[in-house]
């Protein structure tokens, strides 16, 4: 019964924080492969038509921990205009709290200076919210306050983006959100908002050095911030070798430590996984055995590029 106690209010916890402050935006180690949820001006920038998918299950072992699922798919659909669509989904404490966002994402891309490219991308679409507290673990009415939950409650959203690019190097800056809506508005008894969906930037960048014909290796930085909660840096180097296997580390500032490996199984088909260890406190409990992602990419030739290459970003 104490360990049932004490997993509730973890996850109670957690998802006090969340609503109560900056609901965060979902968390990804390999960002840089799932580009598009993060920056529209990504979409089409490979030059192919790209699916993407990606699972995330957060601290693995604590009864109610975060799981994340997207989807993305994009195009260039001519020498300048990328289309693309994205979905994601994210819950918490196990089917209490629900996100589903889905977004039209649309890009226009121009030459810049040095044989890069510069991409403009906005992305329109909405979210659907889900919040059930009977769905606690040892579920007290009186925890929340009498506050009902919430079935399928729909906000639109916004976002845009900026992102450069050429053979070696990338830099990225965006805000997926625009739109900042409030949940739980008690108006009889004047403004209470527990739940607010925060604007969030993201600066992402990386470069590319080649060490030789067969290994190349790639330093990457992403800056997360909203308002109500800490700076997220992640910092992370990888290395790709014969165009095939990619091995990489990455750091989370004052969160975590991150293994990489990438398999480029086929022209067409590449496959990534992530291993994230918390170095807070809740990585040293006996309840967490970490994190995981896997990540599954699917490209086809498109007449705007007929051969397909692997590339790092």
């Amino acid at each position: 019964m104490q360990k049932m106690r004490s997993l509730f209010l973890v996850v109670f916890g957690i998802l006090s924080c969340s609503l109560s402050w900056a609901q965060q935006d979902a968390q990804y180690t390999q960002y840089m492969y799932n580009t598009m949820v993060i920056n529209p001006a990504y979409a089409g920038s490979r030059g192919v038509f790209s699916i993407n998918a990606l699972h995330r299950s957060q601290w693995v072992g604590l009864d109610g921990a975060p799981t994340t699922q997207t989807i993305n798919l994009h195009s260039p659909v001519s020498e300048r205009v990328g289309l693309g669509l994205s979905i994601v989904n994210d819950e918490i404490g196990n089917g209490t709290n629900k996100d589903t966002y889905f977004d039209a994402v649309f890009s226009y891309t121009i030459p810049a200076a040095d044989k890069g490219k510069l991409s403009f991308g906005l992305n329109a679409g909405g979210h659907f919210l889900d919040v059930d507290f009977t769905k606690l673990q040892n579920y007290r009415p009186e925890l929340v306050n009498g506050i009902t939950s919430i079935d399928r409650k729909f906000s639109p959203n916004i976002g845009a983006g900026v992102y450069y690019h050429s053979e070696n190097y990338y830099l990225g800056l965006s805000v997926p959100n625009f739109l900042e809506t409030e949940h739980f508005d008690n108006s009889g008894e004047g403004s209470s908002y527990l739940a607010t969906e925060r604007m969030h930037i993201y600066l992402i960048t990386g470069y590319v050095y080649e060490l030789n014909n067969r290994t190349k290796i790639k330093p990457a930085i992403l800056l997360k911030a909203v308002r109500g909660a800490p700076l997220q840096a992640d910092i992370s180097m990888s290395f790709l070798f014969n165009e095939k296997f990619t091995l990489g580390a990455a750091y989370r500032w004052d969160a975590a430590l991150s293994a990489m490996l990438g398999f480029q199984l086929s022209e067409q088909l590449a496959l990534g996984l992530a291993y994230d260890k918390e170095t807070t406190d809740l990585g040293a409990t006996q309840f967490n055995d970490g994190s995981f992602e896997l990540f599954v990419r699917y490209e086809l030739k498109t007449r705007h590029k007929k051969i397909l290459s692997p590339r790092f970003f």
